[in-house]
């Protein structure tokens, strides 16, 4: 019960605008998605490592039939008030590795901010509960150290459907009632649908923030 309570205080604070010096504990992701009861992140752990530096995990490879990773989340409280979402990481991978889609290998594989709704059935008659980064706010997955951070005042993209420009009012209402936010890996022809890479490759979150 005490730790039901201290997580619960600490999703909200996050939404209030903490900061992790290292990003939260590694047992508040989530590597999922999860949709009733299957996970679509074949071959991951539901939860990163914890590690000096950050939570970590190893991108799954060398090809699609070994794994691939879709959604880190982690639960949160509304974000209304908020102003902006940052991701500090680092991806550690050999010399020579690819990062692919694994349902557009054609395409770059890429990594955007995202947020969901609370009560999301995961089905096209609630297009606007899922929310990804502005179409020229995704990044390519690259080795190195990086930082992306995004207003909640740009043109975020829905599931389907209008951006949070052309439809604000089911952008605010999905930031009023917020219940997971994180970061997911794709393509342009499909955000959250799962990376894998052609050699080993490991990804630690740096810091994760909500201003």
């Amino acid at each position: 019960m005490k730790r039901a309570l201290a997580l619960a205080a600490l999703a909200a604070s996050l939404a209030a605008g903490t900061a992790f010096a290292a990003g939260p504990p590694a047992d508040m992701w989530e590597i999922g998605p999860i949709i009733r009861g299957k996970n679509y992140s074949r071959g991951m752990p539901l939860h990163p490592q914890e590690t000096r530096t950050g939570a970590s995990f190893a991108i799954p490879g060398p090809s699609a039939a070994d794994g691939h990773v879709h959604y880190v989340t982690m639960r949160t409280g509304p974000l209304e008030g908020a102003q902006r979402i940052t991701l500090r990481y680092r991806i550690d991978a050999a010399p020579g590795t690819r990062f692919v889609p694994q349902e557009s290998p054609q395409l770059p594989a890429t990594l955007s901010l995202y947020f969901q709704r609370a009560g999301d059935g995961w089905t096209m008659r609630q297009p606007d509960w899922r929310w990804y980064a502005p179409t020229n706010r995704t990044f390519p997955l690259a080795p190195g150290t990086h930082t992306v951070s995004i207003g909640l005042d740009e043109d975020w993209v829905a599931m389907t459907g209008p951006g949070a420009h052309t439809n604000p009012r089911g952008f605010r209402m999905a930031l009023e009632d917020t219940a997971r936010v994180g970061f997911v890996f794709g393509s342009e022809g499909g955000r959250g649908h799962g990376v894998y890479a052609t050699a080993p490759a490991r990804f630690t979150i740096l810091d994760f923030r909500i201003d």
